[in-house]
């Protein structure tokens, strides 16, 4: 089975981990994070990932929190979405960042290599800057349950 049938479908994330030369493994988005990878099998993914217990506006307003609750909304987030791209024989995937959070992102090629069997799927990249750290992230997803409602 090629790897790209093997990623279409929807995953859910187990870990996201960012480590650093010393050794040290920092989460970026809590022990605790959430979130969810969607491969289509017409060539777009999304990534939406999150820390739990961000805080709430206050307003109750969707776009009139407060700088700061906004601030803290934004960096307890990471999502983008865009077209993917296979590279069978490397065992990796291009993620072209058409849509992100991260204004920086946006227009980005990142690729990913990846080792996935049927329920998991375990993502790294070269090293990046992550909380003022340089480190190598790795994400962890399962496959999700399909919906109840589907």
């Amino acid at each position: 089975m090629s790897l790209s049938s093997r990623l279409v479908g929807t995953w859910g994330l187990i870990s996201y981990t960012v480590a650093e030369d010393s050794g040290e493994i920092h989460f970026p988005l809590g022990r605790d994070a959430t979130g969810f990878l969607m491969y289509s099998p017409d060539g777009y993914m999304s990534a939406q990932m999150m820390a739990q217990k961000r805080p709430l506006y206050s307003s109750g307003d969707i776009h009139s929190g407060t700088a700061q609750e906004m601030a803290e909304a934004a960096n307890g987030y990471l999502a983008y979405s865009g077209p993917y791209y296979v590279d069978e024989d490397t065992q990796a995937v291009t993620h072209m960042m058409t849509v992100s959070l991260l204004p920086n992102w946006i227009g980005q090629m990142q690729s990913r290599v990846l080792k996935v069997d049927h329920e998991r799927l375990i993502m790294s990249s070269v090293a990046r800057l992550s909380s003022g750290r340089v480190g190598l992230p790795r994400i962890e997803w399962r496959r999700a349950q399909p919906n109840s409602a589907s």
